[in-house]
């Protein structure tokens, strides 16, 4: 089924009467405001998941098994993580120090999170725009380092040194792959009654099964 038709028929319920063995079945988040999300554990072993909230869209499938009462989730084929990759530095006499964030298209990328480190003192904590961010003109210390991140899909850059004589206006490009694609990698997921309990973010998911 196309993911936007498994959305579908998890917002809506499943027909009555149709139940599946076990934890096979369709099931549906609860209690949590403005998130939409979903978990088909077929009866083949195959799991399909989505999740929608504001800006962040998450889907997966792979396959499932269940012992003593606990569902583990392993996405397949393994997804492969975005990454940060550096260009060539260039130079700017419009700023100390400027950063732009591109996709392989060329584009510019707002709101990617930034740490600027120096010699000493705190690091400067910042986001892009789309044509990019400057360091500001009151700031005299001299970059040493810089990390990126996109909290919202857990991507984080390594630390990348800046060499101020190699150029001071730097660009990367944030490489997808597989962008959106939840890596559950064994995640195990508890039975609670007719219910599936998820555990991300520090918190509770929990999954009613859809027409119960």
């Amino acid at each position: 089924m196309k993911p936007f038709l498994f959305a579908l028929v998890l917002l809506l319920g499943s027909p009555a009467g149709v139940a599946a063995p076990g934890p096979a079945g369709d099931y549906r988040l609860t209690g949590e405001q403005d998130v939409a999300s979903g978990l088909r554990l077929q009866p083949d072993g195959h799991f399909q998941y989505f999740l929608i909230a504001g800006a962040l869209d998450e889907q997966a499938e792979g396959r499932w098994a269940v012992a003593d009462g606990i569902v583990t989730l392993v996405t397949e084929p393994k997804p492969v993580p975005p990454v940060f990759s550096r260009g060539a530095p260039g130079r700017s006499k419009k700023a100390a120090l400027s950063v732009k964030v591109s996709s392989p298209g060329g584009g510019g990328i707002a709101g990617v999170d930034l740490r600027i480190g120096f010699d000493e003192g705190a690091p400067v904590e910042a986001y892009t725009q789309e044509d990019g961010w400057s360091l500001p003109a009151d700031e005299k210390r001299i970059p040493r380092w810089i990390e990126l991140a996109v909290p919202m899909h857990a991507l984080a850059s390594p630390r990348f040194p800046i060499d101020l004589a190699r150029g001071n206006a730097l660009a990367f490009t944030l490489v997808p792959n597989d962008l959106g694609i939840v890596d559950f990698d064994g995640v195990k997921v508890e039975k609670a009654g007719s219910a599936l309990v998820m555990h991300r973010w520090g918190g509770r998911l929990r999954y009613e099964r859809v027409g119960e």
